[in-house]
């Protein structure tokens, strides 16, 4: 596999990481709600839609190839906000699990990781492109 079709190829899947929870939010809008307030996250009436919309958006935009470095490193900063207020496997929660909070976590970090990869290697391609 050439190094553009693994970069396309990882750039698709992270847009679809984000398109597919952005959509679920939608259909799930009030469970969603509840599970954000059960997380003690400030102000969720204002947070989930614009969340929903920057992962529909964001996530179309990934995979469309547009405006790559601005999407990755949003999502880098949302992954992370998401990652503390949502995942905090250092809290008990009634019905939830610590063990798969802690997981969420831990891919996140992977997630958040990938994303800075593809906002550098972008650059560096923009970079490379300019001194050429």
């Amino acid at each position: 596999m050439t190094e553009r079709m693994a970069v396309t190829l990882g750039r698709c899947l992270l847009g679809l990481y984000f398109l597919a929870p952005g959509l679920s939010k939608i259909s799930s809008y009030q469970a969603m709600l509840d599970y954000m307030a059960l997380h003690n996250i400030p102000m969720p009436e204002l947070l989930l839609p614009i969340t929903t919309a920057l992962q529909v958006g964001g996530g179309l935009c990934l995979i469309a190839g547009y405006r790559i470095q601005l999407m990755a490193l949003m999502f880098a900063g949302m992954t992370l906000l998401i990652n503390l207020g949502m995942h905090d496997f250092w809290n008990s929660y009634p019905e939830t699990d610590r063990g798969h909070e802690l997981q969420n976590f831990i891919k996140n970090l992977g997630i958040f990781a990938g994303l800075l990869v593809l906002s550098a290697g972008h650059q560096l391609q923009q970079w490379r492109l300019i001194k050429a």
